[in-house]
């Protein structure tokens, strides 16, 4: 088993300089926007329900959208152990842009046919690890309100800034904390 300290909960701010330039003095890139951490209770319901859970976002999105989705990766990097993505997630039906996200994880958690699957980047990551069957607790550790940034704008293809969520989590592997998760939902539209 990997050696690499476990990480408890993904830090927003080191997840984000993983694809961006982090901002003199610290905190988040504007690129990517303003983040207020907020309870559940305040997400509209919607969100609530497509983000206050521990289960992987694939299957959220595709049930909330009813449509598989596909995945997008718009900047990858390779350090050491530790494989991180920027993606997207867009629906095979209406080629609609769902969800933005970083993920970083440790490959040494997964098994050699897992990690090349994760790697050729043609599946999303919930995916692989449940046609896989991989052993994991999908842990929520935060919920955000954010006011987007011009990447995120540009990510979800929005003509102008509005306010959307997203989520922290981990998927620990056994006991330990092995992939960090930051999850954001395309702006949803009110249900009627």
């Amino acid at each position: 088993m990997p050696e690499t300290p476990a990480v408890e909960s993904p830090d927003l701010a080191t997840l984000a300089a993983l694809f961006y330039p982090a901002p003199v003095g610290g905190g988040l890139p504007a690129a990517l926007g303003r983040f207020e951490r907020v309870e559940e209770e305040s997400l509209p319901a919607d969100a609530r329900g497509l983000l206050a859970h521990h289960s992987h976002m694939t299957v959220a999105m595709e049930r909330f959208h009813a449509s598989p989705v596909d995945v997008e990766v718009l900047d990858r990097r390779t350090d050491g152990k530790h494989y991180s993505r920027k993606i997207r997630l867009r629906t095979q039906r209406g080629g609609r842009v769902v969800q933005f996200g970083i993920v970083r994880l440790n490959l040494d958690y997964l098994a050699p046919d897992v990690r090349e699957e994760v790697v050729s980047e043609r599946t999303p990551l919930g995916r692989v690890l449940i046609n896989h069957g991989v052993l994991m607790q999908v842990r929520l550790t935060a919920l955000w309100r954010i006011e987007p940034g011009p990447d995120l704008c540009r990510s979800f293809e929005l003509a102008e800034p509005t306010v959307i969520y997203g989520r922290t989590a981990m998927i620990d592997f056994e006991t330990s904390p092995a992939i960090e998760l930051l999850e954001i939902s395309a702006p949803l539209a009110p249900t009627k």
